[in-house]
């Protein structure tokens, strides 16, 4: 099976993503997409595309958006809410696309499980230091999200830089260095399948080692899952627990246990709060073509509280590339 054929049900969750996120009010005159290069170092050869909306929060927050396999930024930008959600609150969102012929993030490779070892995630830390520096951003308030391929980097993006993101929500992916095969191989048969079981312990030292002597915080974790998921399998749903858990120094014994909504069951951990250190929502049912809840990613992350924005953004020189259409490409 290649590694395109694993991955054609991440490519259908384009058919549900948008049918469940909430509706929310468009401004009478979006802001578009903009593709920004030159950004910084890149060693991967990443494009970047960006959506400052045209009203940013003084000192806004940044969002890292990501793809899944065989996708692309702009993709993700116009089939999920985040835009629609910038322009609500006020934050900048970077939509980052691997170039590479799977269209894959690198999750994989040695380089880029490490502090400083290159691939991928230095090209994303280039986007997010760019973002960073053009618009005053909020270095507390630095988040990342993703599906499938996006998910797992979003994982990746956590462990590697916690002193730089304050949270993140993982949709459909696995724990950091799951998907590790010591190569180029893009593929972790073993991981994907849900068959790479390790204790709260190990996965959570796999974290710790990604960057040597870091004592700080750690990035909050948003997990969501479905029990069905035939492409990566449920039973990631619960090491990613363990290993985010063990990051906080929490029991995996659920602080707080709800179902937000039919066949959902959400646990928080550390807190009974909406920001609460981990918080892990199973979809009953529900395969890898899972429903993205971008307005309950951003309750998370909380920016549904930023104050109404009021500083227009610089402007930008770079090429604007604007969408409309609500619909995955």
């Amino acid at each position: 099976m290649t590694l395109k054929t694993r991955t054609l049900g991440v490519v259908m969750a384009a058919v549900t993503l948008a049918a469940t996120a909430l509706t929310f009010a468009t401004p009478a005159s979006a802001a578009t997409l903009t593709q920004v290069t030159n950004f910084g170092t890149n060693p991967t050869n990443l494009q970047m595309h960006l959506y400052v909306p045209d009203r940013v929060a003084t000192r806004p927050a940044i969002l890292l958006a990501m793809h899944y396999c065989t996708g692309t930024g702009p993709a993700f930008h116009s089939g999920t809410q985040y835009a629609s959600l910038a322009d609500r609150y006020g934050f900048i969102v970077i939509y980052p696309s691997a170039t590479r012929s799977s269209k894959c993030w690198d999750v994989y490779s040695p380089q880029a499980l490490r502090r400083g070892g290159g691939s991928d995630p230095v090209g994303l830390m280039s986007m997010v230091d760019y973002v960073r520096q053009r618009y005053a951003a909020d270095p507390a308030r630095i988040f990342a999200t993703g599906t499938s391929s996006g998910a797992m980097m979003t994982n990746v993006m956590l462990g590697v830089y916690p002193d730089v993101f304050a949270a993140g929500a993982s949709f459909a992916g696995v724990p950091f260095a799951c998907f590790a095969t010591g190569g180029t191989s893009e593929w972790n048969s073993q991981c994907a399948n849900g068959q790479l079981i390790r204790t709260a312990q190990q996965w959570g030292d796999l974290v710790r080692e990604a960057y040597p002597g870091y004592t700080g915080q750690r990035p909050r974790m948003q997990i969501w899952h479905g029990t069905n998921d035939e492409t990566l399998r449920y039973p990631n749903f619960g090491e990613q627990v363990k290993q985010w858990t063990n990051v906080h120094g929490l029991s995996q014994t659920p602080t707080y246990t709800d179902s937000p909504q039919s066949g959902y069951t959400r646990t928080r951990y550390g807190s009974s709060g909406t920001m609460a250190p981990v918080e892990a929502i199973s979809m009953q049912g529900v395969t890898h073509n899972l429903p993205v809840d971008a307005a309950q990613v951003i309750r998370f992350f909380g920016l549904d509280g930023t104050a109404p924005p009021t500083t227009p953004p610089p402007t930008e020189g770079a090429c604007r590339v604007g969408y409309t259409v609500n619909a995955w490409n």
